[in-house]
């Protein structure tokens, strides 16, 4: 879902959402984890326009036909086209605009896993914890998935409410998901943990991703920085230094890995 991250990226190509440094140390809550749109939410490829009929005809199949299964048929149409216009602007990092569509095909469809999981991911993206809770809860309860797991460990974690994150990120860990979304699972776990000043399981938790040095996905760097941070703060500064030289290596520009490297030469 990173460490670097949190509100303000970009979504659609899977940015991170905030830079963490300072942000991190000062306040621990939450910063750290990221997400991108779930591919089973991205609108098809095609012309837009400013219709709504054009944009619904964009929202994936398999979601239009639960939102005939859950709302009424007077309903379900004004669903579709709000839920696709929410996608869109969550895509286009208008938060704020995605939310008020959300809500609307909420309205239209309450029944509905992917309109609660977009409105609840909208929510996540503004900071707003509470009812991002609220609603990727709910989509959890009426899909069955996991998948979002890490998002709601985060918000507990900004909640104040870090004993109830592990348990979370282990079933996702247990999960058919995606090695990002697993990953996520870990950093969120790992920096839950680490809140509560449990170093030793912190480091232990994020050894369960296993990493190659050669090999730098984003998420690769996410789990470097989250280690690096972690090794810092339980006083280990040799080694947190070997972490944040491993994200330089890679891309001198990550987070701000240098800056972090270069307090602890």
């Amino acid at each position: 879902m990173v460490l670097p991250g949190r509100p303000g990226g970009r979504v659609g190509r899977c940015r991170n959402i905030v830079r963490i440094g300072a942000a991190l140390r000062a306040a621990p809550i939450h910063f750290c984890v990221r997400w991108c749109m779930p591919k089973a939410l991205q609108p098809r490829r095609g012309r837009t326009t400013g219709s709504t009929r054009a944009t619904a005809q964009k929202l994936p199949r398999d979601v239009a036909e639960e939102i005939h299964r859950t709302a009424r048929p007077i309903d379900q149409e004004r669903a579709i086209g709000r839920l696709a216009r929410a996608i869109e602007l969550l895509e286009r990092g208008d938060a704020g605009a995605a939310i008020v569509e959300a809500e609307k095909a909420k309205q239209a469809a309450p029944r509905s896993a992917g309109v609660r999981e977009v409105l609840g991911m909208a929510m996540y993206r503004q900071g707003r914890w509470r009812e991002s809770l609220t609603e990727l809860k709910a989509y959890r309860r009426i899909s069955g998935r996991p998948d979002q797991n890490h998002i709601i460990a985060d918000c507990l974690r900004a909640l104040g409410r870090p004993a109830e994150v592990v348990p979370l990120a282990e079933e996702e860990l247990r999960a058919r998901v995606s090695n990002e979304a697993k990953a996520e699972a870990v950093v969120v776990a790992a920096s839950a943990l680490a809140d509560e000043a449990r170093f030793a399981e912190a480091l232990a938790f994020l050894g369960r991703a296993r990493t190659r040095d050669d090999v730098s996905e984003p998420y690769t760097l996410r789990l470097w920085y989250v280690k690096g941070d972690i090794l810092a703060r339980a006083g280990r500064t040799s080694e947190a230094a070997a972490e944040f030289r491993r994200i330089v290596r890679h891309d001198a520009s990550a987070f701000d890995a240098a800056e972090r490297l270069a307090a602890l030469s």
